[in-house]
């Protein structure tokens, strides 16, 4: 009778408004993707790729941080998107200085843009960057801060930027890794997984 048609009409607007909200929720999924994209463009044109890391490799990378870690693969292109605008980040450390600013959010419990730009500023600087770093917690010892003045004296900047990542990694020990091995980082990165369906 009537109740059963409006109980059929009810049901049919939830699964309406479910299929609505999933709809327009992949379309927000996908504008904020092609942003994220065009940045990493813009970047690397701007740049004139000086990092030598091509989009692609951009775009694998995030995609295989956000499978073993609980951020969201744009959200780590994004945070790449910020490291490739400090020019005196090389290919070579590139992926490790990505790594590590997934587990400095998550050890400070910030944003990724954040920790891009700390991380930026003190690899793309060393010897100011043992100073930065020290102001938001990561500690690096004497003997490294000398290290790091004799290496960026020497013209060896990526030698100091390793030591700084090293560091990094004895801080906050590869944290964004060990958070997607939990319960809640494997929901998480299921999440992710099946926004990116």
């Amino acid at each position: 009778g009537m109740t059963s048609g409006l109980a059929r009409l009810g049901i049919a607007s939830i699964g309406l408004g479910t299929l609505t909200g999933a709809i327009t929720g992949a379309a927000r999924a996908s504008m904020e993707a092609e942003r994220v994209g065009a940045q990493l463009n813009a970047v690397l044109r701007s740049t004139g790729g000086l990092a030598g890391v091509t989009a692609e490799q951009a775009n694998n990378l995030a995609d295989a941080l956000s499978r073993v870690t609980p951020f969201e693969d744009e959200a780590i292109l994004s945070a790449e998107n910020l490291l490739l605008t400090f020019t005196k980040i090389g290919r070579d450390i590139f992926l490790q200085a990505t790594e590590a600013v997934l587990d400095l959010s998550f050890v400070l419990g910030q944003d990724l843009k954040s920790s891009a730009i700390q991380l930026g500023k003190a690899l793309n600087d060393p010897i100011a960057g043992v100073t930065a770093l020290r102001r938001v917690g990561i500690q690096l010892s004497e003997q490294q801060s000398e290290l790091i003045h004799k290496l960026v004296r020497a013209g060896d900047v990526m030698g100091a930027q390793k030591v700084i990542l090293r560091e990094l990694e004895v801080q906050t020990g590869n944290s964004a890794r060990a958070a997607g091995e939990t319960f809640g980082g494997q929901l998480t990165i299921l999440g992710t997984k099946l926004g990116n369906v």
